[in-house]
């Protein structure tokens, strides 16, 4: 154990425990109960608390306004939450809520950053598919629209826009891929939208990787402020996951000879603990986050196996990436999705998911009972205390999404 995260106090799973109901789908009622009441006191908490604090002069998902709204859209989705406010008298309007912390935004963006988490695409995507559900079918998709246009300056050969997903064309991919999974009706312009931004991202890889040939030799290449990012929020993992969620849009021939190639020298980085490094060609196995370390990595390992179903590796090294989690992943950093233990749990549940092996569903209950007690383990405050990827928003769309554990997934990064 390192002086970055918590001893694990759990016992593993056996397979005497029994905690999923594949009937309804959903978790054994000791374990729905207490973590939908949970849910409940942890959002009156988040709520007494914006009422007072929030920042309107951040509008972004990763740790702003919109990142809010990206939650409260979250639980219009969840069944579960829908069948107990229907009991209630006083049915809470989560459409309404979600509005209220995006709508307001949208007259004073300004173009600065082009990815969904950070930039201009979140708010004006989120804001459409809100609009959307609310009657607003013009709305929806002149925000769609101003969205997608953006697409000139992304992929222009005079941007300095990079290819990774915190900042750059992975994140505005996301954007897009985010407009066609919510809005139903098919579009062209979206669609030429989508092919026009995996070219870009596939043909920068392929320059740089011819730039880089002598050392890596590997057919797509990317770095971020010079330097070779392995994980999610700034490298390979990143990149590489969204471009497999653009799927329908890649050729068999970039599967076979780009994206599978690249993958497959990722596979060679990881550690024998079973977690990889922050950036090609570093010793250090330090970082066990999503941003950073295989908590991102798992998720890009089981696409890869769903993809490329012939290759048993990907997901022997997914295990590997669940176990270091499960000994690791109680970060003293905080219970953030980002780099911290709600983001180490969607890693476990992402694998119960692929498997239905009970065993990484229990592990992800267990990440979820130890954000029960939240600020109670000595554990860092982070800079954006109530935001979606580094605070209390996060961890309460974690425990939300375990109510639902077949049908989850990471906010702002997995699509299916």
């Amino acid at each position: 154990m390192s002086d970055r995260e918590f001893k694990n106090p759990y016992p593993d799973y056996d397979d005497s425990l029994k905690i999923f109901d594949p009937d309804t789908e959903r978790l054994i009622p000791e374990i729905e109960g207490p973590l939908m009441e949970n849910v409940f006191i942890l959002l009156q908490t988040l709520e007494k608390h914006l009422a007072s604090d929030i920042d309107w002069s951040d509008s972004s998902v990763y740790t702003g306004t919109s990142g809010i709204a990206l939650l409260y859209m979250r639980f219009l989705d969840v069944k579960v939450i829908e069948n107990k406010e229907s009991e209630e008298k006083e049915k809470k309007d989560f459409l309404k809520d979600a509005l209220s912390y995006v709508e307001p935004v949208i007259p004073y963006l300004r173009k600065k950053r082009f990815s969904f988490l950070c930039g201009v695409p979140g708010p004006l995507a989120i804001a459409s598919v809100l609009f959307h559900r609310k009657g607003l079918p013009k709305e929806s998709t002149d925000l769609a629209r101003r969205m997608e246009n953006l697409e000139r300056e992304v992929c222009s050969p005079y941007s300095d826009c990079p290819d990774e997903l915190l900042y750059g064309r992975a994140g505005f991919l996301f954007a897009l891929l985010f407009l066609q999974k919510y809005l139903p009706d098919e579009d062209e312009f979206r669609e030429n939208t989508i092919k026009e931004v995996v070219s870009s991202i596939l043909t920068g890889g392929q320059k740089m990787a011819k730039k880089f040939k002598n050392t890596h030799k590997i057919p797509l290449y990317y770095e971020w402020h010079d330097k070779a990012y392995v994980g999610t929020a700034h490298g390979f993992a990143g990149i590489l996951y969204m471009l497999l969620q653009a799927k329908k849009y890649l050729t068999q021939e970039d599967l076979d000879t780009l994206i599978k190639p690249t993958i497959d020298f990722l596979l060679t980085q990881q550690f024998p603990s079973g977690n990889f490094p922050s950036s090609l060609d570093n010793p250090s196995d330090r970082l066990v986050h999503w941003c950073h370390g295989a908590p991102g990595l798992i998720h890009l390992l089981l696409l890869a196996h769903e993809t490329f179903p012939e290759k048993s590796e990907y997901l022997s090294a997914a295990r590997r990436c669940s176990d270091i989690i499960w000994k690791r992943g109680l970060l003293k950093k905080g219970y953030g999705i980002c780099h911290g233990v709600s983001g180490n749990g969607y890693a476990q549940l992402r694998l119960f998911q692929v498997t239905r092996e009970e065993k990484y569903l229990y592990r992800a209950v267990k990440f979820a009972e130890w954000c029960f007690d939240y600020g109670k383990h000595g554990c860092r405050t982070p800079d954006r205390p109530l935001s979606l990827f580094e605070g209390f928003a996060g961890t309460i769309y974690y425990l939300l999404d375990l109510l639902d554990p077949l049908h989850s997934a990471f906010p702002a990064f997995q699509l299916f």
